[in-house]
């Protein structure tokens, strides 16, 4: 699937370079118009704000594979431009987290992903921040971030809940696999953090120390 994604990409980068000789960029909807201020033909940069959702992420997918392609198809590698990605969420959808947080991955191959979390980065927006390239994710100062157990809900039948339960308790162990391969933490550390059952608040300087962020701006 992401074979044909890239495939059509780089059709669509071609074609509209040979129209314009000029790189395509990605832009936040209402940013254009202004002549004044034209867009950077290099920039990278991507952005979440609001929740983890169907939607957004889907959005930051494509832009992210579309970024990316510029930077293979365009670039020396050594030239490659890393890609921005600022994140400042409470949470959200957990399959949605784990569909950008595997895209992430991929893209990696190719481009490094400098994550900036700002204001807010809570539940599944820890994973995201950390998943960036390491050495590069950074945080703001009074940013405050947040841990918490996956939740989940659901109705019918007794033996409905109990896959449910299942299903939920495999989603957490995989959320905790993945903090642990991107962080400082050890499996053992997170758990005892999510067995208290609270939401476990971080100050920058805390998500430092466990390796949720490099760099405090």
């Amino acid at each position: 699937m992401i074979d044909k994604v890239k495939k059509k990409l780089s059709e669509l980068i071609q074609e509209d370079n040979e129209k314009s000789k000029k790189k395509i960029v990605i832009v936040e909807a209402g940013t254009l118009g202004n002549e004044e201020m034209p867009p950077d033909p290099d920039l990278r940069t991507i952005g979440l704000f609001g929740d983890v959702s169907e939607e957004r992420v889907a959005e930051l997918i494509q832009a992210l594979l579309f970024l990316n392609e510029l930077n293979v198809i365009q670039t020396k590698e050594e030239e490659r431009k890393p890609i921005e990605f600022y994140i400042s969420t409470y949470g959200g959808n957990a399959d949605d987290m784990f569909a950008l947080y595997d895209i992430m991955n991929y893209v990696k191959k190719s481009s490094s992903i400098q994550t900036i979390g700002l204001g807010k980065v809570m539940s599944a927006g820890v994973l995201l921040l950390s998943a960036g390239t390491r050495g590069e994710r950074r945080i703001g100062q009074n940013c405050r971030v947040m841990i918490h157990n996956v939740m989940g809900g659901t109705a019918g039948s007794l033996p409905n809940l109990a896959n449910e339960l299942s299903a939920i308790e495999q989603l957490q162990e995989d959320y905790v696999s993945a903090l642990v391969e991107n962080t400082k933490m050890t499996k053992k550390q997170l758990r005892k953090m999510l067995n208290e059952k609270v939401n476990v608040y971080l100050s920058a300087e805390e998500a430092i120390e466990l390796g949720i962020a490099d760099i405090i701006v």
